[in-house]
């Protein structure tokens, strides 16, 4: 009997939002980490995964190598390769202008 093993590489990364206010000013940060936010990771033939960020937008994720379509709360979708432990940052864009 072959036993299967299955690598995980680790995912992380932070999701922030901006601009949070409708005019920027040099010395004040225009955007901030996104608490809460969903992130689905979907994969041919596999179940999707879900995380969700923590209070400083901070995400991570155990996952298969492969190539995943990213989903983040409003945004586009994203393709992503994983092949090794890395780091995806994501960024929401407000609408605020």
């Amino acid at each position: 009997m072959h036993a299967l093993i299955v690598t995980l590489v680790l995912l992380h990364g932070i999701v922030m939002r901006g601009p949070t206010q409708p005019v920027c000013q040099i010395a004040t940060p225009c955007s901030e980490p996104a608490a809460g936010v969903l992130l689905t990771f979907v994969r041919s033939g596999a179940a999707p995964v879900r995380v969700r960020t923590d209070a400083r937008g901070r995400y991570s994720v155990h996952l298969r190598r492969g190539t995943y379509v990213v989903r983040v709360a409003k945004t586009q979708p994203r393709t992503l390769v994983v092949r090794r432990s890395a780091t995806a940052d994501f960024a929401i864009d407000t609408g605020i202008r």
